[in-house]
């Protein structure tokens, strides 16, 4: 039976929703694909669930080429298995807690390594059980604080996580490759433009992280890529570090004054203005910025934490989130510095707790991190720890020692890729998937071990494997569409052709209602516009907006065994005879 627009739940709108800030949220709810019920949370209407359903099509059958086996776990999950692998607590305020009403603790999981870690370990035992890989398409829970973008960042969303498990290093990595060229395929059936970049893993663990991003201004996460090959997340990029120098034959470090030089700006401008150099003029870079973070550590214990970075770089928030993680991150506030009366704003220098004293200079008693460029041997204009003063020829490793090293600095186009591969470039991109190499973490926390060929037990190697289905489908969405509406690819559209009877002639309607049984009859899935009393205008609007590539217009030459069809895709619009229609949908592409 043909799908009837007249008796489809659904109703487009012609006013974007007010908190719509891009494409795809505006798009799929006036097409009446999804709507919303709460800040990050949508229903699915009939149209939405169509396309959702033919995305988890091809993944389903690109993991079954690869031999992954299908499961289904609750979202509800107990608290127990989430606290013997640390991630109750590592999640902080970013999951959904809840108790029932015996006063037991659950969770709406936003991810289900452990209970899939506790399935295997209950029903396999042996070497000879693996590989495995099994997966589930799954809805997933995590409070976001601020939840925006329609379904690209939502509180409750789809994922497809799947999961290896080897009991051999060597398997893991035949089990990573195989999810990893699924992906690939998958993406490429979709459509989707994608790079794959070095990722960090955060609080999934493991070793090897890679993400595939689909690049697009509107996407959340920056990367750097070059002309050589190397791509990464902004968050995995490494800083490289240069040399060390030989400390001999440099000018003693000296304290001058300098009033009113709070910032990077002023203080370049008086060094050049009463300390000017012989051989070019005092840069931003040649500064040493000291800059405090509060960490809040799992405990829920705070503590100050100061990074020197070159004075010509920012401090990017999301590089410290991972650089000093599992803590979370944020600026110091003035009731930080209130507290310690060691750190004397605008001009603190780079002296901790451990670290040695340059003349009056007093202990800050906060751990000192530096940037990666700071090696010993370089030499650094920076504060002196005392008001208005600040210290010039200031040496790493001479006179100031780190508590370590900490790669929090802005990453720039033009800075150096570190396999060499030659200067990066930044570009936008929004995460489609990711893949890891757990290795043995989950397996540890809770024991999943098995004998092996010489019948010792070994702790099994796992692999994490996830997909946004519902973020991939506002992706797409996102990519294909244009002013008026969107223009769905072939494998995902909703609906193979969309056939529009327009007029108010019943002959017309009867030829579109014959047209549409022969081609469900060709094994095409038809949208019928069959609505009367329609305008063609209204009709053609709505076309437009649903986003089906394929549209047969019966009309006013129907009669004579002429339609017109029309390609959403290229905009092209000709007249074919009716004959002729399932011929064309077939070799459209």
């Amino acid at each position: 039976m043909p799908t009837r627009l007249s008796q489809l739940f659904v109703r487009t709108l012609r006013d974007d929703p007010s908190d719509a800030e891009v494409a795809s949220h505006r798009l799929l709810v006036r097409a009446g694909y999804i709507r919303r019920q709460a800040p990050g949370v949508f229903a699915w209407l009939p149209l939405g669930l169509r396309v959702r359903r033919r995305v988890e099509e091809v993944i389903r059958e690109e993991m079954a080429a690869i031999g992954a086996q299908e499961v289904l776990f609750p979202a509800l999950l107990p608290r127990e298995p989430y606290e013997a692998t640390g991630r109750w607590e590592e999640y902080g305020d970013g999951i959904f807690r809840l108790k029932d009403r015996k006063g037991a603790d659950y969770l709406l999981a936003p991810t289900h390594e452990e209970v899939f870690t506790l399935l295997v370990k209950d029903l396999y035992s042996s070497y000879k059980d693996l590989p495995l890989s099994i997966y589930q398409i799954q809805d997933k829970y995590r409070d976001e604080a601020r939840p925006r973008a329609g379904l690209l960042r939502g509180r409750e969303f789809s994922m497809k996580d799947a999961y290896s498990f080897d009991y051999t290093d060597a398997g893991l990595e035949v089990s990573y490759q195989a999810q990893r060229d699924a992906y690939e395929r998958i993406f490429q059936r979709l459509g989707l433009e994608y790079v794959i970049v070095h990722a960090d893993a955060g609080a999934m663990g493991g070793s090897r992280s890679e993400e595939f991003l689909h690049p697009t201004p509107i996407g959340e996460d920056t990367f750097v890529r070059t002309d050589g090959g190397y791509a990464a997340n902004v968050e995995a990029y490494r800083s490289p570090a240069p040399e060390s120098r030989p400390v001999d034959g440099l000018p003693d470090a000296e304290i001058v004054d300098s009033p009113d030089t709070p910032t990077i700006a002023t203080l370049v401008a008086l060094l050049n203005e009463r300390h000017a150099r012989e051989d070019r003029a005092w840069e931003a870079a040649d500064t040493l910025k000291n800059v405090v973070l509060r960490l809040t550590h799992l405990s829920g214990e705070t503590e100050l934490v100061i990074v020197g970075v070159p004075g010509d770089r920012d401090v990017d928030l999301k590089r410290a989130e991972v650089a000093f993680a599992p803590a979370a991150v944020d600026p110091a506030t003035d009731e930080d510095f209130a507290k310690h009366r060691g750190l004397v704003k605008g001009y603190i220098g780079p002296w901790s707790a451990e670290g040695p004293v340059l003349g009056e200079t007093s202990r800050t008693g906060i751990r000192f991190f530096v940037d990666p460029r700071v090696v010993d041997g370089t030499a650094w204009v920076t504060g002196a720890n005392l008001p208005e003063k600040h210290v010039i020829s200031l040496v790493a490793g001479r006179d100031f020692v780190a508590d370590g090293v900490a790669d929090i600095a802005e990453v720039r186009a033009g800075d150096p890729a570190p396999d060499g591969s030659g200067p990066v470039e930044l570009a936008r991109g929004m995460e489609i998937g990711h893949v890891f190499q757990l290795g043995r973490k989950y397996a540890e926390a809770l024991d999943l071990k098995v004998l092996d060929e010489n019948g010792k037990l070994v702790t099994v190697t796992m692999g994490s494997y996830g997909i946004g289905v519902t973020r991939i489908l506002a992706a797409i969405a996102e990519a294909n569409h244009d002013e008026r509406g969107l223009i769905w690819p072939r494998e995902v559209a909703p609906f193979d052709v969309h056939v529009v009877a327009t007029g108010k002639d019943p002959v017309v309607f009867e030829i579109a209602e014959t047209l549409t049984s022969e081609l469900e009859g060709a094994g095409l899935d038809v949208l019928l516009d069959d609505r009367p009393k329609v305008s063609p205008g209204v009709k053609f609007g709505d076309a437009e907006l649903l986003g089906v590539p394929l549209v047969v217009i019966v009309g006013r030459t129907a009669a004579e065994g002429v339609v017109e069809f029309w390609d959403r895709r290229s905009g092209e619009r000709r007249d074919l005879a009716i004959a002729d229609v399932p011929e064309a949908i077939r070799t459209a592409g």
